[in-house]
């Protein structure tokens, strides 16, 4: 990549709206005295872990950290054992956060409160394409988090080729909510850079449930794009309430089921797309779920398959990144998935993907949320799978006969628990530690 020098925002006025906290808007002026703010108060470290709630300030402390030569670390999760981790990896980390009170385990800093707007308003900066923006990580097979290079490069290209291919341009001056945490790849990519790049303002919230939704969305101007995950998408469409228009949907983190897709574009009247990507090479292809399975790669990315597997290469993706995924290439560009390759299972010597079993239990009417599992394997035993299901209103009985008229019987589930709730993180996953700590619960019950 050349050193080449590329800016943080993409605005092209002062007066311009970077983003809305509630009904309140922040113009590009703010955005700038605030950055230059939080710079200055930065301690000269070389990482910083940032906490920030309030999604603005996430972007603020993020472009502020850019200023100070600092590297952002973005962990899948902040619980204390990882953040001991990262302190044990990265000795001179600190904490910026918004929060009340510090974190216990970092040294922190908190964002300042109130900050005026000076007279002379700083110029918008831009950084090296080669500078070292964030590690970003993933939890390999031992459990220790495994860091992921992202240059500032980049992430500006991977952000300009999925805007592109969304066609963003079309909802110019869109304001962007997010219902994932900004401290993720996905919401990074989607909620924070997204609109830097496109000229597009940000939402400050984040919210959760349905209502909270709603309400965020009433006091945006139109025109509004919605970025969020299957999880959270089925539960706004299970809400009897009334939905406030949207102009465009964004999903990610799991495939998302046609039927869902079709429900979500029936109620909102708009267009929703999905993005396919990875830690290790970031966002790769997008489709509109509606029109068919089939992803189409981002303008200058390659899937290439060889004797090691399936691998993004070109464009943004810097170095050859490796696709944890059944891949079925079907043109230049176009591929089909077929689920991941840990999720293969193989059961009386039939062979499926638990994303294709999930997909199926999924797709039942009155299933609002639902995961098969693969127990682990015990010696000399015959393993069966089993699954849990949040489906107010059914029977476990009523589930098996409907999973029985669509997938083969050596799939099905022995036993399916009902629950009221999945214990999933904050973007919609399901954490292999949590599910062994479900299915603990269930079998002492």
């Amino acid at each position: 990549m050349t050193n080449t020098y590329l800016p943080l925002i993409r605005h092209t006025r002062l007066d311009e709206i970077a983003a809305y906290r509630h009904a309140q808007a922040i113009d590009v002026a703010q955005f700038l005295a605030e950055l230059a703010s939080v710079a200055a108060v930065l301690p000269q470290r070389g990482h910083v872990l940032n906490l920030c709630s309030d999604r603005f300030r996430f972007a603020v402390g993020f472009a502020a950290a850019l200023m100070r030569q600092q590297i952002s670390l973005l962990p899948p999760n902040h619980t204390p054992e990882l953040i001991a981790r990262l302190g044990d990896q990265y000795p001179d980390v600190y904490c910026l956060t918004d929060a009340v009170s510090p974190h216990p385990l970092l040294e922190s800093v908190t964002y300042p409160e109130q900050i005026a707007r000076g007279q002379k308003v700083p110029a918008i900066p831009a950084f090296a394409a080669t500078q070292v923006a964030a590690h970003v990580f993933t939890s390999g097979s031992t459990g220790q988090p495994m860091p992921h290079v992202k240059t500032w490069g980049s992430l500006v290209a991977s952000t300009l080729a999925a805007g592109a291919r969304l066609g963003v341009s079309a909802f110019s001056g869109a304001t962007v909510l997010g219902t994932v945490p900004p401290q993720h790849m996905y919401g990074l990519e989607s909620t924070v850079l997204l609109p830097l790049q496109h000229g597009l303002a940000l939402h400050a919230e984040r919210p959760f449930y349905p209502g909270d939704i709603a309400a965020s969305l009433e006091e945006m101007p139109r025109p509004r794009i919605l970025v969020t995950t299957p999880v959270h998408l089925r539960a706004l469409l299970a809400d009897s309430a009334a939905l406030p228009p949207v102009d465009f949907l964004l999903c990610a983190t799991a495939p998302l089921s046609p039927q869902l897709a079709v429900a979500a574009e029936t109620r909102f009247a708009a267009p929703l797309y999905e993005i396919y990507g990875c830690t290790e090479a970031g966002q790769v292809a997008v489709r509109r779920t509606v029109q068919g399975a089939q992803w189409v790669a981002l303008d200058g990315i390659r899937v290439h398959q060889d004797e090691r597997g399936t691998w993004a290469v070109g464009g943004p993706v810097e170095i050859p990144a490796p696709l944890n995924d059944v891949i079925e290439v079907q043109g230049p560009g176009r591929f089909l998935l077929h689920g991941r390759l840990a999720d293969l299972v193989n059961v009386a010597g039939k062979r499926t993907s638990l994303a294709h079993l999930n997909y199926h239990l999924n797709s039942i009417e009155g299933v609002r949320d639902g995961v098969f599992v693969m127990p682990e394997t015990e010696d000399n035993g015959v393993t069966r799978l089993m699954a849990f299901v949040v489906a107010p209103g059914l029977t476990a009985e009523d589930i098996t006969a409907a999973l029985r008229q669509r997938i083969d019987a050596a799939f099905l589930p022995r036993p399916l628990h009902l629950v009221e709730e999945l214990p999933r993180n904050a973007t919609g996953k399901l954490p292999r530690e949590a599910v062994n700590r479900l299915s603990a619960t269930v079998s002492e019950r």
